[in-house]
């Protein structure tokens, strides 16, 4: 290794070849990581191979206040995610690289991309599971899990996307 002005320089090897990370690859980690590791913990946490009611004993129907309620909070975090991703990438006209963001708002798009994708289809399988359920199908642990992990990691994808886009802009 040489040295110039006290700071080392690497040399390069002759067809060694370097593989380099996609902008946001940080973000996309994150977000699968984030599904993984919640599904994990929720379905390790429920050691009941059985199923699970829904509704509360002798109250058929009782599940869906909560059920409106969390498609209510689904529809806000998503609704908060998608307008942010729409004003930033919106705002790219402004800045001056041809249109084009800096590289390191990739992060935070995509987390705030993976909080809009998980809360969609948290919303979906809520609805679908409480249909299946009502017509027989039991809740199921891996059922359960899938539902808090698909709710939780939309929370914290956006909460993640925030931070991160709080460091972006702020550096």
């Amino acid at each position: 290794m040489k040295e110039r002005l006290g700071q080392p320089l690497v040399s390069q090897i002759e067809g060694a070849l370097m593989w380099h990370p996609f902008p946001g690859f940080t973000g996309v980690v994150i977000g699968a990581l984030s599904f993984g590791a919640i599904f994990l913990l929720s379905y390790l946490e429920h050691k009941s191979s059985g199923s699970f009611k829904l509704d509360p004993p002798g109250k058929a129907g009782g599940y869906e206040p909560f059920l409106a309620k969390y498609l209510r909070l689904g529809e806000f975090v998503i609704g908060l995610a998608t307008g942010s991703i729409v004003l930033l990438v919106g705002s790219s006209a402004l800045h001056g690289q041809s249109g084009h963001l800096p590289w390191v708002y990739a992060t935070p798009l995509l987390l705030l991309g993976c909080s809009v994708l998980y809360g969609v289809v948290f919303m979906v399988w809520l609805i679908y599971d409480y249909e299946m359920y009502q017509h027989g199908t039991p809740h199921t642990r891996s059922g359960y899990a899938l539902s808090e992990a698909l709710g939780f990691s939309s929370l914290l994808c956006f909460v993640s996307g925030y931070i991160s886009l709080i460091i972006a802009v702020t550096r």
